[in-house]
């Protein structure tokens, strides 16, 4: 019985490897749309797909990371400015893009722009340090995927949508995990309306990796700046030795995680080329080994771990 069960199981993932190394052809006619490229996966996203010949249109936020990356590509690649929390420019992008796909349509929108901090308990916030990050990573990328959808579905192309493992498990206060919540619902209704179009929607869910938008100083700096700007209610309630804890938690995060962002941008580009990508893709040790299995747990399990493990107690804590 035993042989039976590994035999299956064996065949499985041996007809899955064989079912995803399939690449859809006529690559170098595809042009594939991509916001966030002044640095991180956006950046590096734009170098591997004008490598493998893609027509790559790289949305950038300033016109100095435009430049830099127009200088490490090849002429293909074209770049525009993008904001992607201006329905101007947005409107200005989308006029653009039409311009260059015309009739083929656009085969690829891989919505990679957003921000990650401030990242600290609820109570250190104010409204507009949540809506400053669910203006970049959820409504900018709903305006940016309603603009040009109608363009992927003429290719009958993909949607990429970057989300996070904090998209499942929400283990850190501020509007980031928030967000991630709703790209992974704006997505699951997005793929089950268009797939009859023949358009593909894949998210990713990433683990904890070192990027410029989470560098480690930067994160400690604001983490810093909240701090002495918290009432003294709340600097009471929670203490000194709680800040200095979570801060020891965080340089500690930054040494143990990966720098590899080539582990979220691999999963990108087989989501793009691949005839058959995944609804789902987990880079990152962390994401398919901790993450993703809590996001399974029971509940009052993760607040446990959460609690007694993860986090450290604040000063007035019962």
């Amino acid at each position: 019985m035993w042989l039976y069960l590994v035999g299956l199981v064996s065949l499985y993932y041996l007809l899955r490897w064989y079912r995803e190394r399939q690449v859809v052809s006529h690559l170098r006619d595809k042009y594939v749309f991509i916001t966030g490229c002044d640095s991180g996966f956006g950046n590096l996203l734009a170098r591997q797909l004008d490598l493998r010949g893609l027509r790559v249109l790289a949305a950038c936020l300033t016109e100095q990371g435009a430049e830099q990356l127009r200088g490490q590509t090849s002429d293909r690649l074209e770049t525009v400015i993008l904001d992607v929390t201006q329905t101007e420019s947005i409107a200005a992008a989308t006029h653009w893009v039409k311009e260059r796909v015309g009739d083929r349509g656009l085969w690829g929108l891989v919505n990679n722009a957003e921000i990650f901090l401030p990242w600290a308990p609820n109570e250190w916030l104010t409204k507009q340090n949540f809506v400053n990050i669910l203006d970049v990573n959820l409504l900018g990328m709903i305006e940016v995927t309603l603009s040009l959808l109608a363009l992927v579905r003429k290719a009958r192309g993909r949607v990429v949508n970057v989300s996070s493992v904090f998209g499942r498990v929400s283990l850190c206060g501020g509007g980031y995990c928030i967000s991630k919540y709703g790209v992974e619902a704006f997505s699951d209704s997005l793929r089950r309306e268009i797939s009859s179009f023949g358009v593909k929607v894949a998210i990713i869910e990433s683990g904890y990796l070192k990027t410029g938008m989470a560098n480690k100083e930067m994160v400690l700096q604001n983490l810093q700046e909240l701090w002495d700007q918290a009432s003294q209610d709340v600097k009471e309630a929670y203490g000194k030795k709680f800040l200095d804890s979570y801060m020891k938690m965080i340089e500690t995060m930054g040494k143990i995680y990966s720098s590899n962002l080539s582990l979220v941008t691999d999963c990108m580009e087989h989501a793009l080329t691949a005839c058959h990508p995944r609804t789902r893709y987990s880079p990152g040790w962390d994401a398919k080994l901790f993450y993703l299995p809590m996001s399974y747990m029971p509940t009052a399990l993760v607040d446990a771990m959460d609690y007694y493990l993860l986090f450290p107690r604040p000063e007035q804590a019962r």
